[in-house]
């Protein structure tokens, strides 16, 4: 059983791809994911390295900025067209799962066309611009975030879902928080900050973190730091007995284990995996993010108790220790926070979509 997959140009797009496609594999081994990406997109680095199949089409985005670049976009459109028309024909896929991007946009104007059937998995507060176009015809509009169905057209058909976004899942026995410290070589009392930037790291909140780290942790708190792979030579120097710098995380269960707070962006991924393990945050989105989505995403979660929205244009040192002292002086609101982190958290989205697209294709045996 054949399940096309549309989506990619930013790992935020693709991730939540695989994730939903080895859910259903595990649900159901019939199903035969197979992916439709850009050569442009992350996607030409991760999907080889995957047990998909896959194909890379000539795909460009919208260029709004320099518009003149726009032939690309219409080039490569004509010939991914009928490379979209085959892999829809061959086989006879049951389904278009489209996760967003620019990546997505022309398999689902194929799919509307043709009225193939599809579904689409939204994964932040704002959506996109390929989701605002394409939900009025999906069968299904899985939401990373409740608050994106208000701005989301529908159709008559169209089911809304608040499934959050596809992640990997805490594990069902989390590592204990005192071995997670000791893991990292870190003392078992007080409280621990974890500080995120991205598989790259993002070079506004390293810059403010080091001065912040250089200027002293306030007592009582430690910090794991994820600088990103391209900034740890600059920051490894600030490593001491209370702070750990680390190029990247990965596994991350154990930092996730260890943390009270997290400080970091607000990409969608990002959030969804704090909430689903149910550590608080302070945000601070990146200000150049497509449609300034991560703002909202960080407005969101901030109104539903879940995080601390902190502007990047007033992120400075003083404001991480006025944040840090804050919690200090009233201990619950940490506890207030984790709890309305972990309402939101969806750790099993992944299987969630997968058993919601099994039976809207009326597969009866799912296998567990």
């Amino acid at each position: 059983m054949k399940i096309i997959f549309a989506g990619g140009g930013t790992g935020g797009h693709l991730y939540p791809g695989l994730a939903i496609a080895r859910a259903l594999v595990r649900c159901e081994p019939t199903v035969e994911p197979f992916f439709i990406g850009a050569k442009r997109g992350i996607e030409r680095e991760v999907l080889p390295g995957t047990e998909f199949p896959h194909a890379l089409l000539d795909l460009h985005p919208l260029y709004r900025t320099r518009p003149w670049d726009n032939w690309r976009t219409v080039r490569g459109g004509v010939t991914a067209w009928r490379a979209i028309g085959r892999q829809l024909r061959f086989g006879k896929p049951r389904l278009v799962v489209g996760t967003g991007g620019y990546a997505a946009g022309l398999v689902l104007g194929y799919a509307a066309v043709h009225r193939r059937p599809y579904v689409l998995q939204e994964q932040n507060s704002h959506p996109g611009l390929t989701m605002r176009a394409f939900s009025r015809w999906a069968r299904e509009v899985y939401l990373g975030f409740p608050e994106a169905a208000a701005l989301l057209p529908r159709g008559a058909r169209t089911v809304m879902v608040d499934s959050g976004n596809p992640i990997e899942p805490p594990p069902p026995v989390r590592p204990d928080s005192r071995l997670a410290r000791e893991r990292w070589d870190l003392a078992p009392g007080g409280r621990v900050l974890l500080v995120v930037g991205g598989s790259q790291g993002a070079r506004a909140v390293n810059e403010v973190v080091a001065a912040w780290v250089r200027d002293g942790v306030p007592t009582g708190w430690q910090v794991i730091w994820a600088t990103g792979r391209g900034s740890y030579d600059s920051y490894s120097m600030l490593e001491s007995e209370r702070v750990r710098v680390r190029p990247y995380l990965a596994p991350i269960a154990h930092a996730y284990a260890a943390a009270d707070l997290a400080l970091c962006r607000a990409g969608a991924m990002t959030t969804a995996e704090l909430c689903a393990w149910g550590i608080p945050s302070v945000l601070v989105p990146l200000p150049t993010a497509a449609a300034d989505h991560q703002t909202a995403n960080a407005r969101a979660l901030e109104s539903a108790g879940a995080s601390l929205f902190l502007p990047q244009s007033q992120f400075a040192p003083s404001r991480i220790t006025e944040t840090l002292a804050t919690i200090d002086a009233d201990p619950a609101r940490l506890a207030r926070l984790a709890a309305a982190a972990a309402a939101r958290g969806r750790p099993d989205a992944a299987e969630t979509i997968a058993r919601r697209i099994l039976t809207l294709l009326d597969v009866k045996q799912i296998r567990s």
